[in-house]
């Protein structure tokens, strides 16, 4: 058949002996007949009998397609307890036909999955060398990192300030609008919460204390650490990981510039000059929606709010808060780092360690607040 030629719609006559079936099949049966193939196929009816012989000798083209209608109407007859014969194949195509039998899919069977012991072991043993080989990495850029900056140092002029004002420009300016509207609601949801339940005592003022504490120790610096692991440690991720598939750090490489001072260096400077200022943001962001709630919901008017603020609260309140900060923005911006640098080259590899850097950075933040809790507690602060 030439490819303009148009094709040989098929066909199917059916004659009936008693109990047993003549299928005499004619035409093209190709992908561009397929629905007419299945359509001339469907009218055969096996009931009553107990042999169906298909004659394909009538057949002209015959490609994987109209193989495969074949191949399945003769399973759907032969499950029936049918017999089925084909006749009249052409040589060139019993190939075909055989290669269609032998890649039948199999039946689907839910895939399952046995608990053990030893199973519940070695998957916790691989996450502990994992976490262990996390460590070290977060440990070579700790080092390298320490030695870029003691050579900058000595050279201020190796530092990259262009870099680092892009790098803040995007972790803390762009970070703004939405770390105040999420502050200002968490604070406004502790102020109506607290209220709700110290109302029912006649100690409605005592949520001012509440909410100033806890903001100023705990949620402020905690919600922007999480909101900038999510946003800026999944795109420093990101960012380094691309240009890990693009082989921008090897050519780095080749061209004798550090991959710690170029990159690294900027992004976590910037992240712990910006996390600070965005913490002091979520704070005065979640106070005054605290202060909003208190004054609509419990009629605590804005003076009052003040003045029972500055009583409940002091600047060691406030200094608690502010110096996780830097720490933990380091830990986000390392994790990150070393994420970014473990893609491999493609685009599923990029996506996970990205998910992964977010993860692991509000994991160790959580951890690390935790750990500075019992560090004040024990100082007495």
């Amino acid at each position: 058949m030439a490819f303009l030629d148009e094709p040989t719609k098929p066909a199917c006559r059916i004659g009936r002996d008693g109990d047993r079936l003549a299928v005499a099949l004619s035409g093209d049966w190709t992908i561009h007949t397929a629905m007419d193939a299945e359509a001339a196929l469907g009218v055969i009816d096996t009931s009553d009998v107990g042999t169906v012989r298909i004659d394909l000798s009538g057949i002209s083209v015959l490609d994987t397609s109209g193989a495969w209608l074949l191949h399945r109407m003769r399973g759907r007859i032969e499950f029936a307890g049918v017999r089925v014969i084909l006749t009249g194949v052409a040589p060139k195509y019993e190939l075909l036909l055989s290669e269609v039998d032998a890649h039948h899919p199999p039946p689907w069977s839910p895939e399952r999955y046995r608990y053990s012991i030893v199973s519940v072991l070695e998957t916790t043993g691989r996450h502990v060398v994992d976490a262990g080989k996390d460590l070290v990495a977060m440990m070579h850029i700790l080092g390298s990192l320490s030695v870029v900056v003691a050579g900058v140092l000595f050279r201020p002029g190796r530092l990259r300030g262009i870099s680092i004002a892009v790098q803040f420009d995007k972790s803390c300016i762009g970070a703004v609008p939405i770390i105040a509207l999420m502050s200002f609601l968490i604070g406004a949801i502790i102020a109506q919460q607290g209220g709700f339940y110290l109302r029912q005592f006649g100690a409605d003022l005592f949520v001012v204390d509440l909410a100033g504490v806890l903001v100023l120790r705990e949620i402020g610096v905690l919600l922007t650490a999480i909101m900038v692991a999510g946003r800026s440690g999944s795109a420093f991720t990101a960012e380094l990981g691309s240009m890990k598939m693009q082989e921008e750090i090897d050519a780095l490489h080749v061209i004798g510039l550090s991959v710690t001072e170029v990159l690294i260096l900027p992004r976590l400077l910037a992240l712990m000059v910006a996390m600070p200022v965005l913490t002091f943001v979520s704070d005065i962001a979640a106070l005054f929606g605290s202060g909003l709630v208190t004054w609509s919901y419990l009629g605590i008017p804005p003076a009052a709010y003040m003045a029972r603020l500055e009583e409940a609260i002091s600047f060691q309140t406030f200094l608690v808060g502010m110096v996780k900060a830097p720490f933990m923005a380091l830990i986000i911006g390392l994790i990150a780092c070393v994420e970014g640098l473990k893609v491999g080259g493609s685009a599923d590899s990029l996506g996970r360690h990205t998910t992964m850097s977010v993860v692991k950075a509000i994991f160790l933040v959580i951890v690390v607040d935790g750990l500075f809790a019992i560090f004040f507690a024990a100082i007495d602060v």
